[in-house]
């Protein structure tokens, strides 16, 4: 007996000593830098970290000045950034394609088109569409362009889509006009502009003309993927919440993130490949040990947007009384799609613009939580859940109390407040501006996240600060109408909030609360390297700023040129 136990204790010390070796020859970098803003409790203050083996921090501490200077290099260092609301694949899409924002008349936007297609002489066929992003109907003197736009000895006969700015509307060419049904159909959800002439189809009417695009091969998506996912991290971006990930384009998505030079986190938004519909059979959950993929969360659409006049609305448009938008899909199979998902244990994310869509998202989420969390408070239950909507864009008085009361996260572009000030008020009349439109500091007790909507908007989150606290437009400086007043102040957020909408707030609405968006012991090794200090930062400056060096898992991933 006494041999047994003699032999036990042995097994046990080795056991221990292990284990204390492991612990304690672990591959621990250092960093020092001149300052760190952890936006964390543990600790609130550092100038140093060390970094893991597993891209993970380790300690975050303060050291004097003498003791740093061996490990001290030169920058003022801020967690990571996280976009939470952007479209990856369209993104890396669209650097390889026809750049319409900014395009100031319909000749202009014309202009570019041809240019691309004279550069790129194989697309345009049957099997490869010219594609382009980024038109809007505000810049051709408030006409919908069509496709006779598209024609001309350069552009006869070749197959062009272009999606509007918002993408909910597209245009297209003659050649794919002729790929379509005469007489068109009527869709519900949808709107086939036919004034001044064919060419634009929004909403649900896309889907329609979509079909007869031709898939794009694999291996490019994985380009657009990668390519995407780099041109982010020159940002400062470390992870993007994407929001919508059919499943064909998921399984190309895991492809990427096991590529040992990945570097951009993603939070998926699944949505099925016919939209708003519940495809169980098809949804995944991930959740990779590495934090680099998680799939945990679904994205519904209840309208269309603002800018096409497609956002649902309680009341008509000021500037086109004779319609209020349109629903994507009614109030009873909003509500059934959400409590279905929610069964499933998916969070439930809802895009809504139009303060109707906003009321009848509000009302699914609630029913959703109810019928999840029967034992609970709809609060208590939301706690859990963390419903989303997103845009969040125009909400009743009456709306915004209740996403109070249960919780509700709004997530929200303060972009895209600037880019529709030079017509919102035009659209909803100044009191619905002023009571329901673009709020963000309204909104700060319901964790708000931020983000872009990349490609809808540049992706640079320092310009979504600006846009935030300024509330003037980045590219200009400038309110509404030139103005040098930001464009309803009352909503401004400070930039020590801003920031929190793209570190903290991304990191609670996609469940990494002490993973994400904060530099402390645990949490992922995720940081952006600057010139100076958050705190001492010109809000001006935000207009131009560009990251020193943005590191992912403890690896550098972008090093500015100098």
């Amino acid at each position: 007996m006494d041999t047994r136990r003699y032999f036990l204790s042995i097994a046990f010390l080795v056991v221990i000593a292990s284990i204390f070796v492991k612990l304690h020859t672990s591959r621990n970098t250092t960093f020092c830098y001149t300052s760190i803003a952890t936006l964390s409790d543990t600790p609130r203050d550092a100038n140093c970290f060390l970094v893991n083996e597993h891209g993970i921090f380790s300690k975050v501490y303060y050291l004097d000045d003498a003791s740093a200077q061996k490990y001290k290099r030169v920058g003022h260092v801020l967690p990571g950034l996280w976009d939470g609301h952007g479209h990856l694949l369209q993104y890396g899409e669209m650097l390889e394609s026809i750049n319409l924002f900014g395009a100031k008349s319909l000749h202009d936007a014309r202009k570019r088109v041809v240019k691309y297609a004279r550069e790129n002489p194989d697309e345009g066929t049957r099997d490869q569409w010219i594609r382009g992003i980024g038109w809007d109907q505000a810049s051709f003197e408030g006409h919908m362009p069509t496709a006779a736009d598209l024609n001309g000895e350069e552009l006869k006969g070749k197959f062009i889509m272009l999606d509007r700015v918002d993408i909910h509307c597209i245009w297209v060419s003659q050649a794919v006009l002729e790929l379509l049904p005469d007489p068109l159909p009527s869709i519900p959800g949808g709107e086939i502009v036919r004034e001044p002439g064919l060419g634009v189809f929004c909403d649900s009417a896309m889907d329609f003309v979509r079909q007869y695009w031709p898939s794009t091969k694999p291996e490019k998506k994985l380009r657009f993927l990668r390519a995407g996912a780099k041109e982010l991290n020159k940002f400062g971006l470390v992870g993007i919440h994407d929001a919508s990930i059919i499943p064909s384009d998921l399984k190309l998505l895991e492809q990427a993130v096991g590529d040992k030079d990945w570097s951009l986190r993603v939070y998926g938004m699944l949505e099925c490949e016919k939209r708003n519909t519940f495809c169980p059979e098809a949804a995944s959950r991930i959740e990779r040990p590495d934090g680099f993929l998680t799939i945990r969360s679904v994205k519904l659409f209840a309208d269309g947007a603002l800018g096409s006049w497609g956002s649902a609305m309680i009341e008509p448009y000021s500037d086109r009384p004779s319609t209020s938008g349109s629903l994507l899909l009614n109030a009873t199979d909003l509500t059934h799609l959400a409590e279905s998902w929610a069964a499933l244990g998916y969070q439930v994310n809802i895009h809504a613009i139009g303060d109707l869509a906003n009321r009848l998202t509000i009302s699914a989420l609630s029913s959703a939580l109810r019928s999840t969390c029967p034992d609970m408070t709809l609060a208590e239950c939301q706690v859990l859940r963390r419903f989303r909507i997103e845009h969040a864009q125009i909400v009743h008085a009456d709306d915004q109390k209740r996403m109070h009361s249960i919780g509700i996260i709004p997530s929200i572009q303060p972009t895209h407040a600037t880019s529709d000030m030079a017509y919102a008020e035009t659209r909803l009349g100044k009191l619905r501006t002023l009571t329901e439109a673009y709020h963000a500091r309204s909104f700060l007790s319901l964790n708000p996240i931020l983000g872009s909507d990349v490609p809808v908007e540049p992706p640079d989150p320092w310009q979504g600060m600006y846009a935030a606290v300024a509330r003037k437009s980045p590219h200009t400086g400038l309110g509404a109408g030139g103005s040098k007043e930001g464009w309803h102040t009352e909503e401004a957020l400070t930039l020590s909030q801003a920031v929190r909408g793209f570190t903290t707030g991304p990191a609670y609405g996609a469940f990494l609360e002490g993973k994400a968006g904060v530099i402390e012991p645990g949490s992922y090794a995720d940081w952006v390297v600057l010139d100076e200090a958050v705190e001492d930062m010109n809000v001006e400056g935000l207009r131009t700023l560009k990251v020193k060096e943005t590191w992912v898992a403890g690896k550098r991933v972008y090093k500015r040129d100098e």
